[in-house]
């Protein structure tokens, strides 16, 4: 029972994570300008990164009780949110402001590794989504 709640809740986050990455945010820089897409996001993520947490944190505490590999698995994608809202996020839109009032290569190449880091975090955290998902279906088959 716990299993399957820690399965559908790591679904929940995996499809969330998704549409995020591939539906909400092409769409808003697609809709609106450079300047207001990063205005708009930098609202939104906050709020992404919560929902990521509690639902992240609420898998890891179910695949815990049922004393399940899952949960260490779910530790590390929640310290990756964890990370990323609570410091990472900051540290990427000091770095943008920054670019934008020097527009120097130095602070552009800043931005760009720290963003960067937080896509990496991102796809690692989704491969092991996957992998949980997945690994799932061929350990316990219905």
């Amino acid at each position: 029972m716990l299993i399957s709640l820690t399965i559908l809740l790591s679904s929940l986050l995996l499809g969330s994570m998704v549409f995020f990455a591939g539906i909400v945010t092409p769409s808003i820089f697609r809709s609106l300008g450079q300047q207001e897409a990063m205005d708009h996001t930098r609202h939104l993520f906050p709020r992404y990164y919560l929902w990521c947490i509690v639902l992240s944190g609420i898998a890891t505490l179910t695949a815990s009780i049922a004393q399940s590999y899952i949960a260490m698995l779910l530790v590390i994608v929640l310290a990756g949110f964890i990370y990323g809202r609570q410091s990472l996020m900051k540290k990427v839109a000091e770095a943008r402001d920054r670019w934008t009032d020097t527009d120097s290569p130095q602070d552009k190449a800043r931005y760009k590794s720290l963003h960067k880091r937080s896509v990496i975090i991102n796809g690692f955290q989704i491969l092991v989504l996957l992998l949980i998902v997945f690994a799932n279906q061929v350990l316990y088959p219905r």
